[in-house]
């Protein structure tokens, strides 16, 4: 695989790791523990698709993947949203994993348009 995109797994792994952390401290009841619990599956979820993308056994199925975890990066910034509208977590950590998830939308934006142009070829 290439450096660009095992930096990039790990850095997907590295905002995975740090969104759970990031929840660990809130409580868990109630609305809030839906929040956490949704934001934590969206991150996680990222990590996993972009992995799973880079083992695609064709373009079409890294393609699907590519999109999945372009999805689940835009979830993230969604809860991560709602985070900021409860208050929830401290604040500058949440404003990171917020440009975080930010970046990380917009990488797979671009990857998914690439992608989906050399499959129209």
């Amino acid at each position: 695989m290439n450096p660009q995109a095992e930096a990039f797994k790990a850095r997907t792994k590295r905002f995975a790791l740090d969104v759970l952390n990031f929840t660990d401290s809130w409580p868990t009841g109630g609305s809030t523990g839906h929040v956490a619990y949704q934001l934590c599956k969206a991150a996680t979820s990222v990590a996993a698709n972009y992995r799973a993308a880079c083992r695609g056994r064709s373009k079409a199925e890294f393609a699907a993947k590519i999109g999945t975890a372009l999805e689940e990066a835009d979830e993230s910034l969604f809860w991560l949203e709602i985070a900021e509208g409860r208050a929830l977590g401290r604040v500058p950590e949440r404003k990171r994993l917020t440009a975080e998830a930010n970046e990380l939308t917009a990488i797979l934006v671009q990857s998914n348009r690439t992608v989906r142009s050399n499959l129209s070829d």
